[in-house]
C-alpha cells in the first residue's frame, strides 16, 4: 500500500477532476430537492439545466463550484486516507476483513470527512440555490423570498433582506462565511451537521465494503490480485450510485436544513426530526427521493474517477514511488 502523501494527492486530484465533470448535475440536484410541491419551476434535471443556462448563462451551472473545488481536495483526501487507515488498523496479520469490519472502517471514514464536508456543502447550497429563488421571484413577482433560520434566530437576515423587486441580492461564499461567523460563530458553518452525519456515515458503510467486493471480482486470481483500471472505474461507479440512492432521503433533509434562504411560502425547519415530519406531512414520502437520480449521476463518476486515480497510483507516480502504468493488470 502507498503511504499517506500519495493517498492525499490521489484523493485531491480525483476530487478536482470529478467535481469539474459532474458539478452541473449537482446544482440541478440541489434545486430539485429545494423546490416544493405546487411551486415547481423545474420538471426534471435537463429542464433545470436548460433553464439555468438560459437565465444565468453557461457559468450559471457552475455557481458554487469554487467552494467545492477548494474544499473537495481535503474532503476526498480525508475520506480515502481515513478508510485505508481504519481498514489497516482493523486487519490482523494481513487477514481479509469481515464485512462488519469493512463497514466499521467506512463508518469511521464518514465521521472524519464531515469536518470539511459540512461547511463546504453549507456554502455550496447557498450559491447553487440562489438562482432558483431569483427564477421563482421572476415567475411570481408579487412574492418576496424570505430569510428564515428556524425558530427565533435571524442569522443573515440583515444581508439577505430583499426589497419588493424581482432581483435578489447575490452573495459570494466569502460574504456568507463572514456573515455566518460574525452572527453565529464557527457553529454557523456547521448547520446541518447531524443531517450530514446521517447521510455520510451510512453512505460510507454501504460504499466501501460494496466497492471492495466488486473490485475483488475483477481479480484474475489470488496470485495476481491486480485488476484493470476500467474495472476499478466500473466498481466505483456502481458502488457509488447504489450508496447514493440508498441515502438520498438523508440528502434531501440535509439540503433543506442547510438552505438559509427560503422562497415564498417555504417551510423553515427546527432540526432533523422536524424537517422529516414536515416534508412527510406536506409533500408525502416521494419528496424524500427528489434528486435521487441526479445524485446517483453525480456520485457514480465522482467515485469511479476517484478509484481509477487511486488504483492507477497517480500520487505514487508524481512522488516517484512506482512506474506509471494505466493498465494495472
Amino acid at each position: 500500500k502507498s503511504d499517506l502523501p500519495a493517498k492525499l494527492i490521489n484523493g485531491g486530484i480525483a476530487g478536482i477532476v470529478g467535481v469539474t465533470c459532474v458539478f452541473p448535475i449537482d446544482l440541478a440536484k440541489t434545486r430539485l430537492q429545494n423546490q416544493r410541491s405546487g411551486q415547481q419551476l423545474y420538471k426534471n434535471m435537463m429542464d433545470c439545466l436548460i433553464k439555468t443556462v438560459r437565465s444565468e448563462g453557461y457559468f450559471g451551472i457552475y455557481r458554487g463550484a469554487a467552494v467545492n473545488l477548494t474544499l473537495v481536495t481535503p474532503e476526498k483526501a480525508i475520506k480515502l486516507a481515513a478508510n485505508d487507515f481504519f481498514r489497516h488498523q482493523l486487519s490482523q496479520d494481513g487477514a481479509r476483513l469481515t464485512v462488519f469490519k469493512e463497514m466499521l472502517a467506512g463508518c469511521c471514514a464518514g465521521m472524519c470527512q464531515v469536518i470539511i464536508t459540512t461547511p463546504m456543502e453549507m456554502l455550496k447550497i447557498q450559491m447553487q440555490d440562489a438562482g432558483r429563488l431569483v427564477a421563482q421571484q421572476r415567475v411570481m413577482p408579487s412574492v418576496v423570498p424570505t430569510m428564515k433560520m428556524g425558530g427565533t434566530s435571524t442569522v443573515l437576515s440583515r444581508s439577505y433582506n430583499t426589497i419588493h423587486a424581482p432581483q435578489v441580492v447575490r452573495m459570494s461564499a466569502l460574504q456568507i462565511t463572514k456573515e455566518l461567523l460574525r452572527t453565529k460563530g464557527i457553529m454557523g458553518l456547521y448547520r446541518g451537521l447531524g443531517a450530514t452525519l446521517m447521510r455520510d456515515i451510512p453512505f460510507s458503510v454501504v460504499y466501501f465494503p460494496l466497492f471492495a467486493h466488486l473490485h475483488q471480482l475483477g481479480q484474475h486470481s489470488s496470485e495476481h490480485p491486480s485488476v484493470p483500471f476500467y474495472w476499478s472505474f466500473m466498481s466505483g461507479c456502481l458502488a457509488g450510485s447504489i450508496a447514493a440512492v440508498a441515502v438520498s432521503p438523508c440528502d434531501v433533509v440535509k439540503t433543506r436544513l442547510q438552505s438559509l434562504r427560503k422562497g415564498a411560502n417555504e417551510e423553515t425547519y427546527n432540526g432533523v426530526v422536524d424537517c422529516i415530519r414536515k416534508i412527510w406531512r406536506k409533500e408525502g414520502p416521494r419528496a424524500f427521493l427528489k434528486g435521487a437520480s441526479c445524485r446517483a449521476l453525480v456520485i457514480a463518476p465522482l467515485f469511479g474517477i476517484a478509484q481509477v486515480v487511486y488504483f492507477v497510483g497517480v500520487g505514487e507516480f508524481l512522488l516517484g514511488y512506482s512506474p506509471y502504468n494505466i493498465y494495472s493488470a
